[in-house]
């Protein structure tokens, strides 16, 4: 995944209402669950069918690192659809989203304008449209820069414009060389 990928995920991870499985056994039951079969599961994670019944039966009890972190990271992406989507939906309809970036910001602006990029830490509320743009976005598959540049262009109204009252004649805002970034919604 991406930075900004990663960010949108523990975003909506937070609103979860239950905490996911955590044993090895009770995660690949959900998975089972979930994808109606122990084949689909075995696909999904690369290892044979019997092992996936091993581990409902609870025969097996410690995966492998990595298979380990592999559950992990495909039961955090099915659980809770629902919580998940409607989180997505008040983001984007009423609450909008809130970033919180360490980051080299600078702008384009007209001559004799100072703009000079650097570094600040920032925790912007962005409107309901740009947390929709980017969730949008992130659905289709749209790579870190297309992420960053919606975020930029938010942060270019809510921050540098503050929402059209000053820097009118702002071009462009470079968010670049990202530190830390975070979401909440």
């Amino acid at each position: 995944m991406s930075l900004f990928g990663d960010g949108l995920d523990a975003a909506e991870q937070k609103t979860f209402t239950r905490p996911a499985p955590k044993s090895a056994g009770a995660q690949m039951r959900y998975l089972v669950k979930r994808m109606k079969g122990t084949k689909a599961v075995a696909q999904l994670l690369r290892v044979s069918q019997r092992t996936v019944e091993r581990y409902v039966k609870d025969q097996i009890r410690k995966p492998r690192a990595d298979l380990a972190a592999r559950l992990e990271r495909e039961v955090k992406q099915r659980w809770q659809p629902q919580v998940r989507a409607r989180a997505r939906q008040r983001a984007a309809s009423t609450g909008g989203i809130v970033i919180d970036a360490r980051a080299r910001l600078g702008y384009t602006a007209p001559i004799g304008s100072t703009d000079q990029d650097r570094v600040r830490h920032l925790t912007v509320a962005l409107p309901p449209q740009y947390a929709a743009r980017l969730f949008d976005a992130w659905e289709a598959g749209a790579d870190d820069q297309r992420l960053r540049q919606i975020a930029a262009e938010g942060l270019k109204e809510v921050y540098f414009q503050d929402g059209g009252r000053r820097a009118g004649q702002l071009e462009e805002v470079r968010f670049t060389d990202i530190e830390h970034l975070e979401f909440e919604l």
